[in-house]
């Protein structure tokens, strides 16, 4: 008991003089490197995660995504395909969906009270092919009720749940069950989308962007343990798994986010499979790409508020990475912001000393930006060249990345807060077709 005391007092003065040693000045400069560095950091943080996930389970593979691997069986699959004001592009996606080479699969296709002609359309196509069931709203109910209703409705114990405008590659059925099959605690596999609206300089750019961001972070969260979030556009669902944690909720503005951390908290297996494959549509005007973006931060923002006290769970501990890296980001973009805000009030008025760093000016630091995000690029290119043929074209266009998207990214973090914050309980999360972009 006494050696355990004079540890005690040890660590404690230890502490003390570390925290003696910090001051405002220290404060200032800490939080100028944290919001130049922390970016650079995490690129190498998701190069090496992606890398070793290409190593163990990419690299070498003889099955492609035009050559899926033989199941030892082939279980029915119910396809989900909810549906808001796309009288122009379902048709194409359900024709699209009739390719698929797998036995058994039925499509269900939820209107969620469409505005245009897309109730007629559904219904003609349901006439036309024999596996197509429609379920209609007469008013909006949301995508995640959408989602619920054709769960419940489907005869399949595995379902598959795509965007109105997504193109299901052939074989992305036989790549999602095969992880199923492999384990009875997969409870989702998230696909890998694929874009393909690119007339426009923001096109081009999400292009690489889903490339040499998302598919790295998430073969990189997969190694690691946890994925922040499935894809909403294209993810396979255990139907028992969705039953024991109540479904998609249905106030949550992003239910992909919020379903990810439903079933890992609740100790499934969430995975990623790169063959299987979605060609979708994205905005590419500034204002199609903010609402997005708005969306998407705003629901991450509600899902870290949701779970914030079952984080203080160790059972919860290895969704604390996940989490903690969420809180970093958030914390980089008000620190970025108070930056330049600092930057600009000095261009016209003397700032104390302890607000001044010789960090505004980045000249070597320029540098490494530059070489450490055109390794990151060239990294995921490269492992990506596999599922999407030229997509090294898009390399030159993804220097305007960090202009583009850090701006974007930032904005909506700051804007998105507030409103998760401020956000009425129990408000069903009701939605709009986004914008799809040029074709």
């Amino acid at each position: 008991m006494t050696d355990f005391i004079a540890v005690v007092r040890q660590l404690q003065q230890l502490l003390n003089m570390a925290f003696s040693e910090v001051t405002l000045e220290n404060f200032f400069h800490g939080g100028f490197y944290f919001a130049f560095f922390y970016p650079v950091f995490m690129s190498y943080v998701w190069i090496t995660g992606a890398l070793v996930y290409y190593w163990r389970r990419e690299r070498g593979k003889r099955h492609t995504v035009d050559y899926p691997p033989k199941l030892a069986e082939y279980p029915g699959v119910s396809i989900l395909v909810p549906c808001f004001n796309e009288s122009s592009i379902v048709e194409e996606t359900i024709a699209f969906l009739m390719k698929q080479n797998y036995p058994t699969f039925e499509v269900i296709a939820i209107n969620d009270g469409s505005s245009d002609d897309t109730a007629e359309i559904l219904d003609s196509l349901a006439d036309r092919y024999d596996n197509v069931r429609v379920i209609q709203f007469t008013k909006n109910q949301g995508k995640a009720m959408a989602l619920r209703a054709g769960a419940l409705l489907s005869q399949y114990e595995f379902l598959i749940c795509i965007d109105g405008d997504a193109l299901l590659s052939p074989n992305a059925s036989t790549w999602i069950i095969k992880h199923f099959l492999s384990s009875p605690r997969v409870g989702a596999v998230t696909g890998n989308p694929r874009i393909r609206t690119r007339s426009t300089l923001l096109g081009k750019i999400q292009v690489g962007e889903f490339s040499s961001v998302v598919g790295l972070i998430k073969r990189a969260q997969r190694n690691y343990g946890r994925l922040f979030s499935v894809s909403g556009v294209i993810t396979g669902f255990r139907k028992a798994a969705l039953h024991r944690v109540g479904y998609w909720s249905i106030d949550m503005i992003t239910e992909d986010i919020d379903i990810t951390w439903k079933l890992q908290m609740d100790h499934w297996d969430v995975r990623f499979e790169a063959n299987a494959t979605a060609w979708i549509l994205m905005p590419e005007t500034f204002k199609g790409l903010w609402k997005q973006r708005l969306r998407w931060a705003q629901g991450g923002a509600e899902v870290m508020i949701r779970y914030l006290k079952k984080m203080m769970n160790w059972r919860a501990r290895r969704m604390w990475p996940v989490f903690a890296d969420y809180c970093a980001s958030l914390l980089w973009s008000y620190t970025i912001v108070m930056v330049f805000l600092l930057w600009v009030y000095g261009q016209f008025m003397p700032l104390p000393s302890m607000l001044k760093s010789e960090l505004y000016m980045p000249e070597w630091l320029g540098l490494l930006f530059g070489m450490t995000f055109a390794l990151q690029f060239f990294v995921s290119l490269i492992i990506d060249s596999r599922y999407e043929k030229d997509v090294g074209k898009t390399y030159y266009w993804l220097i305007w990345y960090p202009i583009v998207y850090w701006l974007i990214s930032v904005s909506t973090a700051i804007v998105a807060l507030p409103k998760a914050l401020f956000k009425r309980s129990g408000v069903r999360a009701v939605w709009t077709s986004p914008d799809r972009g040029l074709r």
